[in-house]
C-alpha cells in the first residue's frame, strides 16, 4: 500500500537567499527536513521542474514541486493484539499499554509487540516511521502512549516532544519514606559497565530532569507523582534510585525490597514478589496536530499497583 504525494508551492520573496532544504521545510512542514532532503537528492522535489541540491540557494518566486511515493517503513507483520484505545481520530490514537507488552520489535522480541498490534488495527501505519510510535514505555511500565497515524501528525508530535510541550505524569511507588517533593536534575547515559542499564553520569550524559511530589506516604514506602521534563530511557527508574528511593519491584535498579518492621505476611509477599517496576503513565497532555486544541487523557492505575497501595495503607 503506497500513497502518492503531489505538492506545488511558490517560494515567497521573504525566503530569498535560503537553502532549498531550509525553505522546503518551512513551506512543506508536514514532512521532516531529513525526508525532504532525501526527496531533493532523489529528484522527487524539484525547483522549476529541475533537479537541485539541498544546499542550493533560492531567489524567491521559484516553484517547488513534490512528486513522491510514500512507501512502507519496515518489514514488520500485522498481528491481532488487543489494544486498550482510549482515544482515536484521523491523526492520532492514545492507548493504555498494559505491563508486559513490548513496544517495538527487537532481537529478543521479533513480534508480538505493540507495533505489530498497531499495524493490524490500522494498516496505513506502515507508511509512518515506526508505525507512528513517537515515544516509548518500558515493557513492564503500564499507561498512556500517543501514536501518530499520519506523517504530518508524526512530525508535529516529534516536534512537541523535542519542545517539551507534551506533559506526561506517572504514578510510582518507591522504597523509603520520601519527606517532600523535589526535582532530580541529573544527566544520564548508558552505564559504563552494564550496557543493559542507564546511569547518572557526571560527564557525557544527556540532560534529564524529573519532578516529583508526594501523593501518599507509608511507613517505609511512598506513592509519588512524577513528571518528566525530558524523556530518557529508564529516566524515572534511574533518578529515583539515584536519590535512594528506587521503585518497588524494579529488577534493574531496585535492589533488595525494604520491608517495614512487623509487616503482615501478605504485605511482605506483595513487596517481595511484585512482578515489575511499580510505574504507571497516568496522564498525558498535548496539542492536537490538526486542530491545535489542547487535549488531556488519564488512565486509572492498574490492579497490581492498586492492590499494593491497599496493603501499604493497612500496614499504617
Amino acid at each position: 500500500m503506497n500513497e502518492q504525494l503531489e505538492v506545488d508551492v511558490e517560494v515567497p520573496a521573504q525566503l530569498a537567499g535560503q537553502r532549498l532544504d531550509q525553505a522546503a521545510a518551512e513551506l512543506i512542514p508536514d514532512y521532516s527536513r531529513a525526508r525532504l532532503q532525501g526527496w531533493i537528492k532523489g529528484g522527487q522535489l524539484t525547483v522549476d521542474g529541475r533537479s537541485a541540491k539541498p544546499k542550493d540557494r533560492l531567489f524567491g518566486g521559484e516553484l517547488l514541486s513534490l512528486r513522491a511515493e510514500l512507501e512502507p517503513q519496515g518489514e514488520w507483520c500485522a498481528q491481532p493484539i488487543g489494544l486498550d484505545i482510549v482515544y482515536e481520530d484521523d491523526s492520532l490514537l492514545v492507548l493504555n499499554k498494559p505491563a508486559g507488552l513490548v513496544v517495538h520489535p527487537a532481537a529478543g522480541n521479533p513480534d508480538g509487540t505493540l507495533l505489530n498490534g498497531l499495524l493490524y488495527h490500522c494498516p496505513a501505519l506502515e507508511l509512518v516511521p515506526r508505525a507512528g510510535i513517537v515515544h516509548r514505555l518500558d515493557k513492564d511500565t503500564s499507561g498512556l502512549m500517543v501514536v501518530a497515524k499520519t506523517l504530518p501528525a508524526q512530525v508535529d508530535l516529534v516536534g512537541q516532544l523535542k519542545a517539551r510541550s507534551v506533559s506526561r505524569l506517572y504514578d510510582a511507588v518507591v522504597q523509603g519514606a520520601v519527606t517532600g517533593g523535589g526535582t532530580v536534575d541529573a544527566p544520564m547515559g548508558r552505564h559504563r559497565q552494564n550496557r543493559l542499564k542507564m546511569a547518572v553520569l557526571e560527564h557525557g550524559g544527556k540532560e534529564a530532569v524529573t519532578h516529583y511530589r508526594v501523593r501518599e506516604r507509608f511507613r517505609a514506602h511512598t506513592h509519588l507523582r512524577c513528571q518528566l521534563e525530558s524523556g530518557r530511557t529508564h529516566q524515572i527508574r534511574v533518578h529515583m534510585a539515584h536519590i535512594r528511593h528506587p521503585l518497588v519491584g524494579d529488577p534493574l535498579y531496585g535492589g533488595r525490597p525494604k520491608l517495614p518492621p512487623e509487616a503482615s505476611s501478605e504485605l511482605v509477599e506483595a513487596l517481595q514478589q511484585f512482578p515489575r517496576q511499580a510505574l504507571h503513565a497516568a496522564e498525558l497532555s498535548l496539542i492536537h496536530p490538526r486542530s491545535s486544541e489542547e487535549m488531556h487523557w488519564s488512565a486509572p492505575m492498574p490492579e497490581d499497583m492498586l492492590r499494593l497501595l491497599e496493603l501499604l495503607r493497612v500496614d499504617m
